[in-house]
């Protein structure tokens, strides 16, 4: 389909400059003038309105997919990090890696040990009496 429009636009402007081969003097300054064809007058002056907008549409088209693939890595890494979840979550209810007890962790030595086992009330636990 692009190909078609495209000669059809070269067809229309080959036509115009078929028909409008006339000499042209263009009034840049009070000293500087340009004497030109016509089918070149229009094409300059098509292209200095297409390449601006041009040159926009491709930075912004550039922008706006460097942010989706952005978006997308992230999605991709959030959708990860829930699926390793999920994943630790159905070994631990299938008993294969049992969730950590709340108990206090394992001593390093055995004088630690010893001073977990002595740090209970040596009294017994005692009721609240006044």
């Amino acid at each position: 389909m692009r190909t078609i429009m495209w000669l059809l636009v070269l067809a229309v402007l080959l036509l115009f400059s078929f028909f409008n081969w006339n000499e042209v003097t263009v009034k840049i300054w009070e000293n500087l003038v340009v004497e030109t064809k016509v089918p070149a007058l229009v094409i300059v002056s098509f292209l200095f309105g297409l390449l601006p907008m041009w040159i926009y549409h491709r930075g912004a088209r550039w922008s706006l997919s460097r942010k989706i693939i952005s978006l997308e890595n992230a999605a991709r890494a959030h959708a990860a990090s829930k699926e390793e979840a999920a994943a630790a979550a159905r070994e631990r209810d299938s008993g294969l890696n049992p969730p950590p007890s709340q108990s206090k962790p394992p001593a390093t030595s055995p004088d630690q040990s010893f001073a977990d086992e002595n740090d209970a009330d040596p009294l017994g636990p005692q009721d609240n009496v006044r």
